[in-house]
């Protein structure tokens, strides 16, 4: 009796501190709305965003833990955001891949996505004003980079405005549970690879089949009860499988990173950002050293140095290409406006024959 006094206590303040944070809830959305109407029409704000989630974060008290505390605010945030107009977001589809788990990351449930057939899909509908951002995979912890998506930076007008590092765990699908009767397993080819040791150690004589995307994979596999399928915890919601085994790739820590694409850029540092951009050398003793040397004597540390070839941008500019003509992808920590990072770009458009900035933007939130 005791026992449920004290419950029925607890849930009266509970009930209590939900009706306080329904009013606060509300009260946040309409001085969001009213920011909305003084910033005419510019609803999103990736630095302000990153900030407002940073702070958060840093007065937490718990015990609830930071990164729930980022979740909350990104969901909360969007539902505000779509109140003046919902984002429109491109990524690479069907439903249930990876790329709408990183769009649903990066945006919120409020923000209304479309999934687009190809990365160059998802760039053509940004660059032509159908969508307000998209939202691609650029590399993978375990099998390195996306040269399609390197590419079509080489030669699109859009800026890189946000990136999202997305854990990949995949799971074994099925449409009925257990093993028996098992004729094919379909998995996009970069998820076989990751999983390559579990697969020949649980199901050496399962033939594996290669197809467009691990969403593809979860839909032939809820069409036939003789199919397994490896993909994420959202193909498995979206076709209604089962999961029959969890987190089966060969990397514990499998990651891979994503880049939001958008027209305008972001020129306001969050506090904690990253700046992309491609430059271009003639091939020569020491060429690279020349490029990279102002970002050491400017205390700019690099995050990530990739090299392409540079066919697109030959073909865009219309000129022949050399052969062996390269591009470097460098990613560096800081915003472009902020005083080391500006002049160490500075010295760096004195030494290449090409600098091409993608843009400055907030570093993975959550």
């Amino acid at each position: 009796m005791e026992d449920q006094a004290k419950l029925t206590a607890l849930r009266s303040e509970i009930d209590h501190i939900d009706d306080q944070m329904l009013a606060l809830l509300n009260q946040r959305a309409r001085l969001a709305h009213q920011i909305g109407a003084i910033k005419n029409g510019v609803v999103y704000r990736a630095d302000r965003e990153a900030q407002v989630m940073q702070r958060m974060a840093d007065a937490n008290p718990g015990p609830l833990d930071d990164q729930s505390i980022r979740y909350l605010y990104r969901e909360i945030m969007s539902a505000c955001l779509a109140m003046e107009r919902p984002l429109t977001i491109a990524y690479l589809g069907p439903e249930g891949t990876f790329s709408q788990a990183a769009a649903l990351r990066q945006f919120g449930h409020a923000a209304r996505l479309q999934a687009c057939l190809s990365i160059d899909d998802v760039f053509r509908a940004v660059e032509t004003g159908l969508v307000d951002y998209g939202v691609v995979p650029i590399e993978n912890s375990t099998e390195g980079a996306v040269n399609r998506t390197l590419d079509l930076l080489q030669v699109t007008p859009l800026h890189l405005s946000g990136e999202i590092e997305l854990p990949i765990h995949q799971s074994l699908l099925r449409k009925v549970p257990g093993l028996d009767g098992v004729r094919v397993l379909y998995s996009h080819a970069q998820s076989l690879a990751q999983c390559y040791q579990w697969l020949n150690k649980q199901l050496p004589g399962v033939p594996r089949v290669a197809v467009a995307s691990n969403a593809e994979a979860a839909r032939l596999a809820a069409e036939d009860d003789s199919v397994l399928a490896v993909a994420g915890e959202l193909a498995a919601e979206q076709y209604g499988l089962l999961r029959l085994h969890d987190r089966i790739e060969d990397e514990a820590d499998n990651t891979t990173r994503f880049v939001v694409i958008a027209a305008q850029d972001v020129d306001r540092p969050s506090g904690r950002d990253k700046t992309s951009l491609i430059l271009s050398r003639p091939n020569e003793p020491g060429a690279i050293v020349s490029l990279l040397k102002p970002f050491s004597e400017h205390g700019i540390s690099l995050t990530k140095l990739e090299s392409r070839p540079a066919r697109l941008l030959v073909r865009q500019e219309g000129r022949p290409g050399a052969i062996w003509e390269y591009v470097f992808y460098v990613d560096i920590e800081g915003h472009r406006t902020e005083p080391a990072v500006e002049a160490a770009l500075q010295a760096v458009q004195a030494e290449a024959t090409l600098v091409k900035l993608l843009g400055s933007y907030p570093r993975n939130q959550l």
